[in-house]
């Protein structure tokens, strides 16, 4: 496949391409450019002159067509959800959920869209009773879209759909495992009526395609989903031009369990959430804080369930996992449950790859507050670390060690209880009954501390893609 520039499928300038690997596999599936620094300045070139163009485009045409990109998606969604497998290695079952609401999620942000008004402010102050004050927003102009793989249909449509709906230009960069369904999706928003100068999608490595773009004058802002310190180095680079920066990036999300909750409604939330997509989401539960009182029954009942879990062949339909995202990936996963074990942590299940990208269901036992795993130390895999606690402001502390704070859950069947344990978390959601895994379309999903900037959601990411403009009629009263 081709980078789309301009609205035309284009090659690198000097040829060079990226190789596109099933990692369940190791089938090559396609190529993709490998953009040089003349592209990439192409690019921006073509989004200066589109952010002028789709600004100028009425809001409710702009909408139009995000909703025919909303039906474009729901027609091809079996084809984009066998591409997303392909290239990831996601299972079927995981490929078609990431499908599931993505129409639903464009159509979203076009309705706000629709419905995100001006403001007149009141004339609170002396001086003030014969001017007014009219609220306006107005595009910040062109934002880089940063896709990460884990999530690239899902959160590529919760970036560019907003940016776009505001009325800003795009450039897109896919994660270099994962292009394929980004610039299929790219193809789509142009065969909806986006220009082609409004919308591209350039592909290459992140140290060489994202940096330059980052560290340009020409680029107004940049949203990115990553590891927080490619973050950290986006925001240092972005500060230079005082790009707007949103980031949503990683998190070691707490799941605390009190010795009252239901116990197999517990192990079953925890094992949806953190199997999911091969333990590769930022939102799920990664430490799994629970009462000495059950933490050995909920342990087995973990290990039960994990086992009923299929991981293996991605184009069997039975399967419920796929595998990680490269080989590299599934390494790191098992050298972190191998230091976790160094540390003094039991392994009850799997804790070794195989067939080079896979992982198994992992469940570590007589994990302690001072291991890494228990605070700072992201497993980006299935791995399920088992921490005891005694009293509530103790499992509170170990939620709060962390330098992150995206997400986290809490199950009691004290309501009261559990309420008054969430007002002292410090993660940017909390979820009652349930895991942190929770991001429905509507929700303003971001963290605290160094999991990021900002909100992305269809009820926060509108006002994040926009600046907001006063004007003052003077006197006119």
């Amino acid at each position: 496949m081709e980078m789309l520039l301009g609205g035309k499928k284009v090659g690198a300038r000097d040829g060079k391409v990226i190789e596109v690997y099933n990692p369940a596999t190791g089938e090559l599936v396609d190529t993709v450019p490998s953009a040089a620094k003349e592209d990439i300045e192409k690019a921006i070139d073509f989004a200066q002159e589109g952010k002028v163009e789709w600004a100028q485009t009425p809001l409710y045409k702009r909408c139009d067509i995000l909703k025919k990109f909303a039906d474009l998606i729901a027609e091809k969604r079996e084809e984009l959800a066998m591409m997303l497998c392909k290239e990831t290695g996601k299972s079927l079952k995981d490929g078609r959920a990431e499908m599931a609401r993505i129409d639903l999620m464009a159509r979203g942000y076009a309705e706000r869209a629709h419905h995100l008004y001006s403001d007149i402010l009141s004339d609170a102050q002396p001086g003030m009773e014969n001017d007014y004050f009219i609220t306006k927003r107005e595009p910040l102009g062109v934002v880089l879209c940063v896709v990460p793989y884990n999530f690239p249909v899902s959160l590529y449509t919760q970036k560019v759909a907003p940016a776009l709906a505001m009325g800003n230009a795009v450039i897109i960069k896919p994660a270099s495992d994962t292009p394929l369904t980004n610039i299929r999706l790219t193809e789509l928003l142009l065969e909806a009526g986006v220009p082609g100068n409004a919308a591209q999608i350039v592909t290459g490595k992140g140290s060489t395609v994202g940096n330059y773009m980052v560290s340009s004058p020409k680029i107004d802002a940049v949203t990115l989903t990553g590891s927080t310190e490619v973050g950290i180095s986006i925001a240092e680079t972005a500060a230079k031009h005082l790009h707007h920066v949103h980031l949503e990036l990683g998190g070691n999300d707490a799941f605390i369990v009190l010795e009252d909750a239901d116990l197999e409604a517990a192990v079953n939330d925890v094992a949806i959430s953190r199997s999911m997509n091969a333990g590769q989401t930022c939102a799920a539960a990664k430490r799994m804080i629970v009462h000495n009182k059950i933490k050995d029954r909920f342990a087995e009942m973990l290990v039960e369930k994990l086992n009923k879990i299929c991981v293996g062949d991605t184009s069997d339909p039975a399967t419920d996992i796929g595998c990680l995202i490269n080989e590299k990936a599934a390494i790191e996963v098992e050298k972190q449950v191998q230091y976790t074990i160094d540390q003094g942590a039991k392994c009850i299940l799997g804790g070794q790859r195989f067939n080079k990208t896979f992982f198994p269901m992992t469940v570590l036992v007589d994990v302690t507050p001072e291991m890494d795993v228990s605070k700072d130390m992201e497993i980006f895999g299935p791995v399920f670390p088992i921490i005891g606690f005694d009293t509530d402001q103790e499992a509170i502390a170990i939620a709060n060690s962390s330098m992150y704070g995206l997400m986290s859950g809490i199950m009691s069947n004290d309501c009261k209880r559990a309420m008054k344990i969430a007002a002292k978390m410090e993660s940017g959601g909390v979820v009652v009954g349930g895991t942190g895994n929770y991001r429905p379309p509507e929700f303003p999903f971001g963290g605290y501390k160094m999991s990021g900037l900002g909100r992305e959601g269809i009820s926060a990411t509108l006002e994040e893609m926009s600046q907001l403009r006063t004007i003052v009629l003077k006197g006119f009263r």
